[in-house]
Order: structure tokens, then C-alpha cells, then sequence
């Protein structure tokens, strides 16, 4: 069954939630599995492509885009890393996977992870889809699991 976690940040801007998704991102890919992030769509996911450049300067998670182009498609298979918006990657045969969930919603497809992360921040939008998010992962019958984190 999926684990999920709510890692719960005392931050207010969108900003730091897509920059902790950034370090969280390295984290999780650090740990062996193929990782996928979930935009709430295009302009988010190319947003996330050009932050994992830069989200340290001696840092790089090998990533692609995987709904824009079929460039994205082939490269997905050749990157631990991918960043979609719509659909969810390939499965990788004998690969532990987990997502990333950005979107304000849970899309259908999540329980195909071994893992999900949904990340929470003090912004008034985030809060109540992340709160729906809770409960609905909740009443379904999935571990799930919060991280308090300090400033």
C-alpha cells in the first residue's frame, strides 16, 4: 500500500514550497527511487525544470520533462528524475517509485507509488487542497504520516 507524507513547511510564499519540492527532490532520488513530480500544470512543471538547475549551485538532479515532447518521453527513461503534468511516467520494472504531488489534487493514478510526498505551506490555497488532500488519503485507508518542519 502507498505511504504518504505531508512534509508541512512554516513558509507563506509558493516560492519556498517549489524550492523545498527542489531539495526534497534530491532527497528522495538520493534514496534509490525514480521519482516523479506532479505539477498542477504546464507553467508549474517548466517552473520546476529550470529550478532543479539551479536550486544550489553545486547541485543538479538529472531530470526531464515528460508531457511536453516526445524528446521528454525518451529521456524519461534515462533519468531517475521526471516532471510531469498530466500523465503519470512508465512504471521501471524492479524500481521502488514515488511522487512528488504539487497539484492541488490527488490524481487517480497515485497508488502506483510506493511513496507520496505532498507538501503543505502556510499559503490560504495550499492549506485547504492539502487539508482535502489529508482527508481523502485518510478515509481511503492509507498510512499516512506529517513533518512538522521548523524555519
Amino acid at each position: 500500500m502507498t505511504q504518504v507524507d505531508f512534509y508541512i513547511l512554516p513558509d507563506t510564499t509558493l516560492e519556498a514550497r517549489l524550492d523545498f519540492a527542489c531539495r526534497l527532490a534530491e532527497t528522495i532520488a538520493g534514496k534509490g527511487f525514480r521519482l516523479h513530480l506532479h505539477a498542477e500544470d504546464e507553467a508549474m512543471a517548466r517552473d520546476l525544470d529550470d529550478r532543479l538547475w539551479t536550486f544550489r549551485p553545486d547541485a543538479y538532479l538529472p531530470h526531464a520533462l515528460v508531457d511536453s515532447t516526445p524528446l521528454g518521453s525518451e529521456m524519461a527513461d534515462s533519468v531517475a528524475v521526471t516532471i510531469g503534468w498530466e500523465h503519470p511516467p512508465e512504471p521501471v520494472p524492479d524500481t521502488p517509485m514515488a511522487m512528488l504531488n504539487l497539484d492541488p489534487g490527488i490524481p487517480e493514478w497515485f497508488s502506483r507509488f510506493d511513496r507520496v510526498a505532498e507538501i503543505i505551506n502556510q499559503h490560504q490555497q495550499v492549506l485547504t487542497a492539502k487539508r482535502e488532500c489529508w482527508q481523502t488519503y485518510k478515509q481511503r485507508g492509507y498510512p499516512v504520516k506529517a513533518h512538522q518542519l521548523k524555519g
